[in-house]
């Protein structure tokens, strides 16, 4: 059955890519991001609140944003994981959120997180902060949404098409966005929850 799915970060590698996929499964798509689509940040609860109004019903929504700073542990800040825990952990959560009062019964939040939660790089601890405590809060959250409502995390390697990352990751085998985008409408179509999703 078609779904209305916003899906936030729509022009990035991720967020594009699940956006396609959703559309060639027959689904109804708004993208929006800080640049282009339907203008949105989440750092501002003004700017995320006017994006629900003026789109009006939905069965779904997916976030695929977030940076997060990569340097070598030593040379981590505070700030650094501060700025990383704010954008990717934060942002998301924030959307989800006003996603569980907003949604139509039954609806699907998708938040990205990603592999270095439990598979660290030498300059990724940032990243695995940030995505280790999105993928906590929606083990957490889960269980507590009213209406029906449903929260997954997918948690993707890096992008074989991210060329400038697989230098951060050593040793990992990239992974082609569409088969990462395949995760999400999946989830989204499905009927679980609280489930983070490698892929």
């Amino acid at each position: 059955m078609p779904q209305n799915i916003l899906v936030i970060g729509a022009s990035g590698l991720i967020g594009s890519a699940v956006a396609d996929t959703l559309e060639d499964r027959g689904h109804r798509v708004v993208r929006a991001s800080r640049s282009t689509g339907e203008r949105v940040d989440l750092r501002d609860a003004d700017s995320l609140a006017a994006l629900f109004s003026r789109i009006g019903p939905l069965d779904a929504v997916v976030t695929a944003v977030g940076s997060v700073p990569f340097k070598p542990v030593s040379e981590l800040t505070g700030d650094d994981f501060r700025a990383g825990f704010d954008d990717k952990t934060l942002g998301q959560i924030s959307v989800a959120a006003l996603a569980a009062t907003e949604l139509r019964d039954g609806g699907s939040i998708t938040v990205t997180t990603g592999i270095l939660d439990g598979h660290p790089v030498p300059t990724g601890a940032a990243a695995s902060v940030a995505n280790g405590a999105l993928n906590a809060y929606v083990r957490a959250a889960a269980p507590y949404l009213p209406r029906g409502l449903r929260i997954n995390a997918i948690s993707p390697n890096v992008l074989r098409e991210a060329t400038g990352y697989h230098a951060s990751f050593p040793g990992f085998t990239p992974v082609p966005a569409a088969d990462v985008a395949r995760a999400y409408a999946d989830v989204i179509e499905g009927d679980g929850t609280g489930a983070v999703i490698s892929v």
